[in-house]
Parts: C-alpha cells; sequence; structure tokens
C-alpha cells in the first residue's frame, strides 16, 4: 500500500509530505483549493505525462515521491526482482519535472517512463475524470473476472497444457528440419558430402598447406641448396670449406708452440665434421626436392575448394571439419527422425485435448461468473445514483487456432449508465463521474479479487447529494476495510466514512499562493465535516448534524 507522497513546488504547493494508513482516506477542501492535485501527483508518479505548467511559479523543477509497502504485492516484488531495481519490502518512486524533461527513479536507481508505468499498475489504480486505471483495460478486465470466479487452477491448466503444446510443436519444428523436411535432407546430403570430401581436421589442414608451399617453391629449394653446398664446399677460393681447412693447419703449427691453443684446434675439427654433415644432407635434400607438378596441382585444387567452402560456411578452413561432423549428425537425426516426429505429433496431439479441456471448463466458469459479477454490478449501480444502468460481460471467442495460455475468450465490460441507452465499452464511457462510480461498483463486487494495493477515486461523488452520497461513502468504506483507498471528494456523507481525513487550504498573502495538506483529528474532522454541510455560515446545528455523523460511522 501507499505508505508515504511527497511533494515540492508542485504547481500551488510548495511543500507536503503526507503519511497514508489502511482503509479509506478522503480528501477535501473548498472549491480549487486543488484536492486533485495529490491524485496528479500519484499519476506522474505512475508515468504520465507532464509538461512544465506543473511546475511552481518561480521555481526550476518540481520533485514528486511516493513510498510504497509491498509486503501484500508478490507480484510487484517479482517485477522489481526481474528488473533489478529491488530493495526488500519497500518501493520508492521518485520524478522531477524541469522545464522541457523529466526524470525518474525507482529505488534510488534510474527508471524509464515506461518502467513507472509498468511497475504502477501493480500498485495503484486511479478511477475518475483522468482515466488513468487498469480497469480500463480489456486484459485486466478479464483477469479481474478470472479472479471474482476463483479461476486461478484452471487458468494454470490452461496456460500449463498450451505451454507444453507450444513446447511439442517447437520439437517437432526442430527434429522435421522446418516446413519442407525432404528438401532439407537433399541441402544436407549435399553439403555433407561435400565438406567430407574436402575438409580436414587442423592437423591435416597444417599439412596440406605445408606440402603446398613446398611444391610450389620446389625449384627454388633445390637451387637454393646446391648454392650452400657450393658456398660451403666449392672450388672457389672464398669457400668456407677451404678456408677452415687453412685456419685448422695454421692452428696446429700455433699449438705446437703453444699447447693452450690445443682446445681451439678441437673446436674447428668438430666445426668440419659438422659442416661435412650438413654438405651431405644439403646435397641428399637438393636431389631428393618433389619437382612433381601434378601433386601441386592436387594440393592447389583442395586449397581452392576449402577457399570457396570456407566463404560459404563463413568458417576458418581448418573449422570445416568439425562443420561437416555437426550436418552429418543433423543429417542422421532428420533421416532417422520418422518414429520419433509420430510420437512428439501424438504428444502434440495429447496436450492440444487436454487443452482443450481445460479451456471448455474455464470459459463455463468464466460465463457464469460473467452473469453473476454483472448481476451484482448493476444492483449496486442502481445505489449508486445509477437507477436503471446495466453492467453485461461480453465474452467473445478468440480467432485462432493455437491453444492460447490465456483461453479461447477475451472480455469486455459493457456498461449503460441510464435506461434505454445501449451498453457501451467501459473504456469508451465519457463521463468522468459515471465512470468513477461504475467502477467503484464493479471494485466494491469483486471485493479481494483485485491485487491492486492502493485504489484512488478522485471527485467519485460528482453529480449524486443525500442518500446516494451516503451509500457512495459505505461501499468506499467497505472497499477500504479489504484494501486501501484514497478519495478525493466534496460531500460530507462521504467525507464522514473515512477512516483517516486529510484537508486541502488554500492561502495567498498578495504575493503568491500556496496549497497546504493537514491531516485531521477528531475534532478538525467535526470542523470541516461542518464547512461541507453549512458553507460560509457554520451554525450550532450544523455541528451537531457533523457530530452525529462521524458517530453513526463509528456505530
Amino acid at each position: 500500500m501507499l505508505t508515504s507522497l511527497y511533494v515540492r513546488q508542485f504547481a500551488v504547493v510548495e511543500e507536503a509530505e503526507i503519511a497514508f494508513g489502511a482503509g479509506l482516506t478522503v480528501v477535501s477542501g473548498e472549491t480549487g483549493a486543488g484536492k486533485s492535485l495529490l491524485v496528479d501527483a500519484l499519476m506522474l508518479l505512475a508515468g504520465g505525462r507532464a509538461d512544465s505548467g506543473m511546475i511552481r511559479a518561480g521555481s526550476d523543477r518540481a520533485e514528486l515521491s511516493a513510498e510504497f509497502d509491498l509486503a501484500a504485492l508478490p507480484l510487484a516484488l517479482a517485477w522489481l526482482r526481474q528488473e533489478e531495481l529491488d530493495d526488500g519490502q519497500g518501493c520508492q518512486l521518485r520524478r522531477v519535472i524541469r522545464d522541457g524533461s523529466s526524470r525518474a527513479w525507482i529505488n534510488g536507481r534510474p527508471a524509464s517512463l515506461a518502467q513507472l508505468s509498468e511497475l504502477a499498475t501493480q500498485l495503484v489504480e486511479i478511477h475518475g475524470q483522468h482515466e488513468h486505471q487498469a480497469l480500463l483495460s480489456r486484459s485486466h478486465q478479464l483477469a479481474l473476472l478470472d479472479a471474482y470466479a476463483g479461476n486461478e487452477a484452471l487458468l494454470a491448466e490452461v496456460a500449463a497444457t498450451a505451454g507444453a503444446w507450444r513446447d511439442a510443436g517447437l520439437r517437432i519444428r526442430k527434429l522435421s528440419g522446418g516446413d519442407d523436411r525432404e528438401h532439407r535432407i537433399e541441402i544436407l546430403g549435399h553439403e555433407t558430402a561435400e565438406l567430407e570430401r574436402w575438409a580436414l581436421d587442423p592437423a591435416a589442414f597444417e599439412e596440406l598447406e605445408a606440402n603446398h608451399r613446398r611444391l610450389a617453391n620446389a625449384g627454388r629449394l633445390a637451387e637454393g641448396a646446391s648454392a650452400v653446398v657450393e658456398l660451403i664446399d666449392g672450388e672457389s677460393e672464398l669457400a668456407i670449406g677451404r678456408a677452415l681447412l687453412r685456419a685448422q693447419l695454421e692452428l696446429q703449427r700455433l699449438a705446437e708452440i703453444d699447447p693452450r691453443l690445443a682446445p681451439q684446434v678441437e673446436l674447428i675439427d668438430n666445426a668440419q665434421i659438422q659442416l661435412g654433415e650438413a654438405v651431405d644432407a644439403l646435397g641428399r635434400y637438393a636431389q631428393d626436392v618433389d619437382l612433381d607438378p601434378e601433386r601441386f596441382a592436387e594440393s592447389e585444387t583442395h586449397l581452392s575448394h576449402l577457399h570457396d567452402l570456407a566463404r560459404r560456411y563463413r568458417l576458418p578452413m581448418a573449422e570445416l571439419g568439425a562443420k561437416a561432423v555437426e550436418l552429418r549428425e543433423e543429417l542422421t537425426s532428420l533421416e532417422g527422425a520418422g518414429e520419433a516426429l509420430e510420437n512428439l505429433g501424438r504428444e502434440r496431439d495429447k496436450h492440444m485435448a487436454a487443452w482443450t479441456a481445460a479451456a471448455a471448463s474455464l470459459s463455463k466458469a468464466r460465463r457464469a461468473a460473467a452473469t453473476r459479477l454483472g448481476d451484482e454490478v448493476t444492483a449496486l449501480m442502481a445505489g449508486l445514483g445509477m437507477a436503471g444502468g446495466i453492467l453485461r460481460i461480453e465474452l467473445a471467442d478468440e480467432t485462432g487456432t493455437d491453444p492460447d495460455p490465456q483461453g479461447r475468450e477475451r472480455c469486455e465490460f459493457l456498461v449503460s449508465a441510464n435506461p434505454g441507452q445501449p451498453p457501451r465499452a467501459l473504456r469508451k464511457v465519457a463521463s468522468g463521474g459515471e465512470l468513477a462510480r461504475i467502477s467503484l461498483a464493479i471494485e466494491v463486487a469483486t471485493l479481494g479479487s483485485d491485487t491492486i494495493g492502493c485504489m484512488v477515486f478522485d471527485e467519485v461523488d460528482t453529480g449524486i447529494g443525500g442518500a446516494v452520497a451516503e451509500v457512495v461513502g459505505q461501499k468506499l468504506r467497505a472497499l477500504g476495510e479489504r484494501c486501501q483507498v484514497l478519495c478525493v471528494t466534496h460531500l460530507p456523507q462521504v467525507a464522514a466514512q473515512g477512516h483517516a481525513h486529510l484537508r486541502v487550504s488554500k492561502s495567498t498573502d498578495g504575493a503568491s499562493t500556496r496549497t497546504e495538506v493537514d491531516v485531521l483529528d477528531t475534532a478538525g474532522r467535526r470542523e470541516e465535516l461542518s464547512r461541507m454541510l453549512g458553507g460560509v455560515e457554520i451554525t450550532k446545528q450544523t455541528r451537531a448534524h457533523a457530530k452525529q455523523m462521524l458517530d453513526s460511522v463509528k456505530s
């Protein structure tokens, strides 16, 4: 429920912080004092459209915030967790409006207006001339009808069987390869054969590339090896072998003079041996280099095919072998899918039959509940000053053939506020006062069915008075026994029914105008009711009447 509302520099309100409790809280005040500003603030915190005219004159911004206790609102808590905006059992909505822009926060974290609006549908429902109310939504009307009828178990069964049918269909589609299984098998056969002919595992691919590189440069490799042999062991005086031999002879003579040079003589001996081995190996290499043009052409062709396949499948050439394995597995699965598809088809038919039975039971329960709820609301409308008015709940079958998680039908609340007028969709009712009273009748008839934490009725008593006003107040108080209700009113019969009473007053010093909100105690309530009853001049009899109204509610 709503626990507090804070507004600063909003319209004519300089600053106000209001605490709310359970039950029915009524808001009253002189005409033009700004009673509906509290409703306007809640609407903006629920994602409503803002403009610079809402900022108090002389200020650069308006600030609004509201805090809610979500202990009894599991759906709102689940939404916050899903959006990663949760903060324990509480929730704070905050919005700052500047000229040409606004920003919003949920639990201190930046949020979009769409997020504010989506969350607000779980927190507050506003009835009145502003038409910001979930009750106008056809999906909410269906949910309200199901809650009124106690259809939770049937709804769960319908949703579960529809989901199982859909899952079976997805598995059939995946296993069958789509709409044309045979065509898919044909394509896979061609692709698999081509990949398995040319694709290689990473090690084999590296070997192919090395062989291709060697074959492509065979002539150069042979000539280069022979040239290196000539540099080492050629006839030229500059050959390394000849130079090393001369160095060896000279060092041997020097070692005869100084034996300490003997190790260096041995090193040069070893170098001569290694050079000799290198010359022999290079000579053999030059003779054995593969100059086979046919083998080179084969490797060239293989790599060309791999390049084409890599472009087609958008994969590195070394990964084409793995792709071949993947496609082979899919092909094998499709070719052997006949029996599995038959089993899945029977499973899907079974889910369809189960959904059909559950949906039929749900439809029967909905139609019975629609009649009962329509009759109850119609009776309540008469007591709320709309004698002859009716509410009819129309259930229309969906045209789709696939199982729907919500059942076979959608619903529309149709109302006629006056005798002789044909029922029209609730969302198309023009009169704000009538719409609010119709909404009140629906809420009273479905007490405990709506999951909204706070209901707000703005000027619900427009155009009524006397006994009807007292009935409206009684219905609001009854609603307040089951959930939190906030009602803006100008009738004492309604105000007297409140569990708590807020008074909105406006004052001016000639230079500026301020609106203040006060929480009234028992004496203050008597005075406010006296004002509402007696107008400018409040007499002893008026105060006595106000006291009697309050006492009658307590008793």
